[in-house]
């Protein structure tokens, strides 16, 4: 601007980088703070004669305008409008969080582990306490040894974290911060221009030192039936193709863990995908994600996505019934390509937390692995990424290297596209001394810095919460494909049409083995794609499928009053073949063999004359025209009457 421009024109320039400001409170100064004058004084006077000049810094300050379609503030019992102070705004973004069912189990209870009365130095009565029977914090480091536990579970590290006096301020505080290893931008110095033309000990990360992650935020992982892990092993068995597949289940509480928590998996959901002899390419994030998402929300039991599972199976060249034996100490468990991809996976799937400053905090999405034993068997192996490994993928900081039990450091870059800061990384060993050494981990560090141990295991009941695990699976084409006509055959063989124009009556075995047949994830999850069932409907047919009692007679009767299943229904007629009324073959036409035209027996008739003039003994059913060569009465096939 020229010095001789008026102040209006500056005015009118700032105001177009605003948003929805108010002219009348716009305030300029020559400093960051004080000797602020409203706009609207400085009217006619140039930049020059206000002493403003080319390089000159302006601070500007002004106020919104009030909203005309804003909502109005919330009143109080008094009838007085209740305005939010500024403690209840900042304590509103977490406080606000509604955390997972297990998180909210766990913050009624205090976690206490009890112990016994100790015979050999407890001297008081039955109704007292002392030092040695007391029960014990949920984070005690010497029953944490005792007992094996190599992490704390996440609420035992909460309750290590928080301070004893609740009563002070800082106990309603959260005690936790999300790790970020990115330059922060803008400085909070303002002293320099942003990275990465300018850098400062205010603005940049700290050394990193690697570590074991003290706590884990999922200490168990349950697959809740071998069927399972069967049925997703098939198709490796079938091709010797590697397979991915997202965990579908819930969290429960693990008691074998102080305030523990447990990964409990229902079903496998496994997305297109290329299947490959030593890995696998797959699409991330899936197009499918959302529809199954919210599909997993409509069961019995509300389930999400609590991992992932594939397979790393390669034969043994001497004995082709057995797995090699990949991963183990000597090796590697969790290579540092699968390990960058279990940080991404966590980071797109944060858990929501009222303890954390930001409403999440960390990930329980766990990476399970299909590998070769010692043995030559196979097995699971579970595990998670720690914090520090999720806060370096997400700074760009590490990549996978040839070595699959190396990572590396990646280089810095302050190119304007791809600015990337590296703070100093140290890891700590024991060297052949047995003293510990720090170390720098540039260019390279062993990947088990970055991983956290999760159990894994079995029920010894099982009780799942999906029946069946029959149905095709999705996304194996040429090995399992999916089609509506098989289903409506399955429905047609179970007789649903009878039971759903009948639906307080009917048998009651025909009414479980329908309702079995439908506890299928795979079978509800294709039924979404056919376009015959509406999205409400589906999550009926979700809750019905995943019941818990499935003997219950009336369980089916939501799904029979819905019009999508009056449709499938309808489908199910069209499409398969009418049963008998009665099993006893009539000697005269039925009233089922009324829709066969006349036509149809004459051939029927010709063509068996002339396969029992050539000594055959062959009879066509009219149903299905199946050539029978036994003596029965019945078709071989369909089952129907073979008398015309």
């Amino acid at each position: 601007m020229p010095p001789t421009a008026d102040i209006s024109e500056l005015v009118a320039k700032i105001l177009e980088t605003t948003e929805n400001a108010d002219p009348s409170t716009l305030t300029i100064s020559n400093q960051p703070r004080g000797n602020e004058t409203r706009a609207s004084t400085l009217k006619g006077q140039s930049l020059q004669g206000l002493g403003l000049k080319h390089g000159d810094l302006i601070f500007v300050s002004y106020k919104s305008q009030a909203v005309p379609s804003a909502p109005p503030p919330p009143v109080a019992e008094n009838g007085a409008p209740h305005l939010p102070t500024s403690a209840e705004q900042s304590r509103r973004l977490w406080e606000s969080v509604k955390e997972d069912p297990v998180d909210e189990y766990w913050r009624s209870k205090d976690g206490k582990i009890p112990r016994g009365r100790d015979s050999r130095f407890c001297k008081h009565g039955a109704n007292a306490m002392c030092d040695y029977c007391m029960p014990l914090e949920p984070y005690d480091a010497g029953y944490h040894a005792e007992h094996n536990i190599k992490h704390l579970s996440y609420h035992a590290y909460l309750k290590k974290l928080q301070p004893k006096m609740s009563s002070s301020t800082s106990s309603h505080l959260p005690p936790l911060e999300p790790q970020s290893y990115k330059v922060k931008v803008p400085c909070p110095s303002g002293g320099h221009p942003n990275w990465p033309a300018g850098i400062c000990t205010a603005c940049q990360p700290s050394a990193i030192t690697l570590q074991s992650q003290a706590f884990r935020m999922v200490d168990h992982l349950e697959i809740a039936s071998t069927d399972i892990i069967e049925r997703f092993l098939h198709a490796w068995r079938q091709t010797g193709l590697q397979r991915f597949g997202w965990l579908i289940g819930r969290y429960e509480p693990y008691p074998e863990v102080p305030m523990g928590v447990k990964a409990v998996v229902e079903a496998i959901h496994e997305p297109p995908q290329e299947g490959e002899l030593d890995g696998l390419s797959l699409g991330i994030p899936w197009e499918d994600e959302p529809r199954i998402k919210e599909l997993a929300k409509s069961a019995a039991a509300p389930l999400t996505i609590v991992g992932y599972i594939f397979t790393d199976l390669e034969p043994t060249p001497e004995d082709r019934t057995k797995v090699a034996y990949k991963r183990h100490p000597q090796s590697f468990y969790l290579s540092s390509l699968e390990s960058i991809f279990a940080a991404h996976v966590q980071n797109a799937n944060p858990t929501l937390s009222r303890s954390s400053s930001t409403g999440t905090f960390a990930s329980r999405m766990v990476t399970a692995v299909l590998t070769g034993t010692e043995d030559g068997g196979v097995d699971i192996s579970a595990y998670q990424v720690s914090e520090q490994a999720c806060a370096m993928v997400d700074a760009d900081m590490i990549e996978a290297s040839v070595d699959p039990g190396i990572v590396r450091v990646k280089e810095e870059d302050r190119s304007e596209d791809n600015a990337r800061y590296i703070p100093d990384v140290f890891f700590r060993y024991k060297n052949e001394y047995g003293l510990e050494v720090k170390k720098s981990a540039k260019p390279c560090f062993p990947v088990e810095y970055l991983l956290v141990n999760v159990t894994h295991g079995f029920p010894q009941t099982p009780a799942p919460l999906f029946r069946s695990n029959k149905f095709r699976i999705e996304n194996r084409p040429g090995l399992e494909d999916q089609h509506i006509e098989s289903v409506l055959q399955d429905l047609a063989r179970l007789r649903a049409p009878e039971l759903a124009e009948n639906p307080n009556g009917g048998d009651f075995q025909q009414r479980v083995e329908l309702a079995k047949w439908l506890s299928d994830w795979h079978l509800v999850a294709f039924l979404g794609t056919t376009q015959l069932i509406n999205p409400e409907d589906m999550k009926v047919l979700a809750r019905v499928a995943s019941s818990p009692d499935l003997e219950d007679p009336s369980i089916l009767d939501p799904l029979f009053r819905t019009e999508s299943w009056q449709t499938l229904m309808t489908f199910t007629r069209e499409t398969a073949p009418r049963r008998p009324t009665t099993s006893a073959p009539s000697t005269g036409p039925s009233a089922m063999d009324e829709d066969i035209p006349q036509d149809v027996f004459d051939q029927i008739a010709r063509e068996q004359e002339s396969a029992t003039g050539s000594g055959g003994n062959i009879r066509i059913c009219p149903h299905c025209t199946f050539e029978n060569s036994h003596g029965g009465t019945d078709c071989e096939v369909c089952g129907l009457p073979l008398d015309g």
